[in-house]
């Protein structure tokens, strides 16, 4: 009997800190679920149902089946801002991926003053899609801006880069570029982990810089490029602050910077058509997470692991 007890005593104990340190889980996991659910799972599921409704925001929802979904198939401005948005993200990602792992390849040369150099280059992930950095980016390629004063000083005269339905998009994507602080950040860590035993055989065997880059270099690499390529065109397929701030909204000129996530808000803010916005959202989420599972799929051919 008393052995027993013994051994009941410690197995109750046990069980009874076990609960209290679960219970303490859950309390410093609260603030954590509760916004989880306030912020993100409602507004998730609020705009699903939104989705098949009539609504303005000042009468009640309307419930219209698929009619909104229906509406996007023949809206010619919608398919438009597709078309914008894709452009966009085939062109800058490519490119700011390019331009961050060039960097990044040059500062893991051990230059002097690494610290300062990364903070300066992350600086524009950080800033980017501020409104102050559209607002500045507008005055600088505007009729009059810095970019046509120093194109007057080689006797160069410049356009109104922002009006140009041309030139408007290609502003936004140099924009989009100059933001590769976050990417550069990354693919330098990748950089390091690379076993310089590798560059070093390679060498020995008279390997050439370019040789080293396709044959070590890329293939090493590769995860970690993968990851910065979903990441960035995720981020890509989100951008609003800079097409709105430079075009005031209107998407122009003759719609060359109608990205889609501005499209979306013009038909849900300004029109108040909260339920084809919210059919909208769904579908950018569609296309997201279809373009994810492409690249997933596609990565088998070209990303390698080290196991």
């Amino acid at each position: 009997m008393t052995d027993t007890t013994l051994t009941r005593t410690p197995s109750r104990a046990k069980r009874g800190r076990g609960w209290r340190d679960s219970l303490a889980a859950y309390g410093f996991l609260a603030p954590w679920i509760i916004g989880m659910l306030a912020f993100t799972i409602g507004p998730v599921i609020a705009s699903f149902f939104l989705s098949f409704t009539q609504y303005n925001l000042l009468q009640p929802p309307t419930w219209i089946g698929t009619k909104n979904y229906e509406m996007m198939l023949q809206d010619e401005r919608l398919h438009h801002s597709i078309g914008v948005t894709f452009t966009y993200v085939a062109v800058a990602v490519p490119l700011q991926l390019i331009v961050a792992l060039a960097l990044a390849m040059l500062l893991d040369r051990g230059m002097r003053g690494m610290s300062f150099y990364r903070s300066a280059f992350y600086l524009p992930s950080m800033l980017g899609a501020s409104v102050a950095i559209a607002v500045l980016w507008r005055q600088m390629f505007g009729a009059d801006g810095l970019v046509n004063q120093v194109l007057a000083m080689f006797g160069v005269e410049g356009a109104s880069w922002i009006a140009s339905p041309d030139t408007a998009l290609g502003t936004l994507i140099l924009l989009h570029i100059w933001t590769f602080g976050s990417p550069l950040v990354i693919f330098l860590a990748g950089l390091r982990n690379i076993p310089r035993m590798y560059y070093e055989a390679a060498q020995v065997d008279g390997a050439g810089p370019l040789r080293r880059f396709g044959a070590i270099t890329l293939p090493l690499l590769s995860p970690i490029i993968f990851f910065n390529l979903v990441l960035q065109i995720i981020g890509a397929f989100q951008t609003f602050t800079q097409a709105f701030v430079v075009s005031n909204g209107t998407g122009g000129p003759s719609d060359a910077t109608l990205f889609f996530t501005l499209y979306l808000y013009q038909k849900g803010f300004p029109g108040f058509q909260m339920g084809y916005a919210s059919a909208m959202a769904w579908l950018l989420l569609l296309i997201v997470a279809a373009v994810t599972a492409l690249n997933f799929w596609i990565s088998k051919w070209w990303v390698f692991y080290e196991d």
